[in-house]
């Protein structure tokens, strides 16, 4: 497929500002750029404090989006789960209301200024309200080798079906999995910013650090490139979100929908921590699915949902400074 030019981009190019109803990632109002191109439409949403040369990933996955189209689904519907964010016990339960019937939740732990207690009673939390859910946690790298183990030990009673980057860097990832493995906690160990953000996002599975890859399309490139990843890594995928807009989310289900295998629910339901979307008919979870269908965007959504002048001004140039890259 032709890259289209930088006035091409720019030509179709909307900026929004999506309120959230929970704070997530420390952002409170999430800030896409969307495309229209041939085959519909593409999400850029590269995080601001990512530099021009990690967000060209994410372009070009908008661009694949939006010009080339999706592969052929092999499935009509994904399962997700509720993601939790890092909220006071007593937040857990409005959160997880959001979401109506699941099977599996996503909780953050090793939030900064947060302790290893403030984790455990957020997961008992999840595991009262939902005793036979499937959970799992993530990190984002949070903990050194040490902190991991012990939070490890100190969640196992909750029955943890993996925990997603506890640590960050390649080896200590490795480490934290084979000792937990030789200590007998029963939780599996799943790379996301290891993949995701890596030069090299085979080598987790080349070292033997992750049980399971947690992949996104926009830092990967595109579902195409996702899909080629997975294949080589010969690990099971889960795809998650990028806190996308319903554009972005229907990239996550075309990914999803198109893996030969998909053991685990996806991370693509966090449309219900947001309060505005792009689509008049958003992609949120029925019953713990996710259906494989287009996603229409509404010009009067983009019009209510319109960035502030001088924010849509600087996803414009750095729109043209990525397409440059490109």
């Amino acid at each position: 497929m032709e890259h289209p030019t930088t006035e091409e981009l720019l030509a179709s190019a909307r900026v929004v500002s999506l309120p959230m109803r929970v704070r997530f990632r420390s952002v409170t109002h999430r800030e896409v750029l969307l495309l229209r191109g041939p085959a519909g439409w593409g999400e850029f949403a590269p995080f601001p404090e990512y530099d021009d040369a990690e967000a060209a990933a994410w372009l070009r996955a908008a661009v694949e989006a939006a010009w080339e189209g999706f592969p052929t689904p092999v499935r009509s519907r994904v399962p997700v789960n509720a993601t939790v964010p890092a909220v006071a016990a007593a937040g857990v339960e409005p959160v997880l209301a959001r979401f109506g019937a699941v099977t599996a939740v996503k909780i953050k732990v090793a939030e900064r200024g947060q302790s290893l207690d403030d984790d455990v009673a957020r997961v008992a939390e999840v595991r009262r309200l939902l005793p036979a859910a499937n959970l799992r946690i993530d990190a984002n790298g949070g903990w050194n080798v040490t902190e991991a183990l012990s939070a490890l030990e100190a969640l196992a009673p909750y029955r943890l079906e993996y925990a997603e980057q506890p640590v960050m860097a390649v080896g200590d990832l490795r480490a934290v999995r084979l000792e937990a493995r030789r200590r007998g906690l029963p939780v599996l160990i799943a790379a996301d910013e290891s993949v995701r953000k890596a030069e090299d996002p085979l080598r987790v599975a080349r070292e033997d650090a992750a049980d399971l890859l947690v992949v996104k399309v926009a830092p990967l490139g595109g579902v195409r490139r996702a899909l080629d990843i997975v294949a080589q890594a010969g690990l099971p995928a889960v795809v998650s979100s990028a806190l996308d807009s319903s554009v972005g989310i229907s990239a996550g289900v075309a990914l999803a929908a198109a893996l030969p295998d998909l053991p685990y629910a996806c991370g693509l339901a966090t449309l219900s921590l947001m309060d505005g979307d792009v689509s008049p008919a958003p992609l949120l979870p029925d019953a713990g699915w996710l259906a494989v269908r287009p996603v229409p965007v509404s010009e009067e959504l983009l019009e209510r949902f319109a960035a502030p002048a001088e924010r849509s001004r600087w996803w414009l140039e750095r729109l043209q400074r990525v397409s440059a890259i490109l």
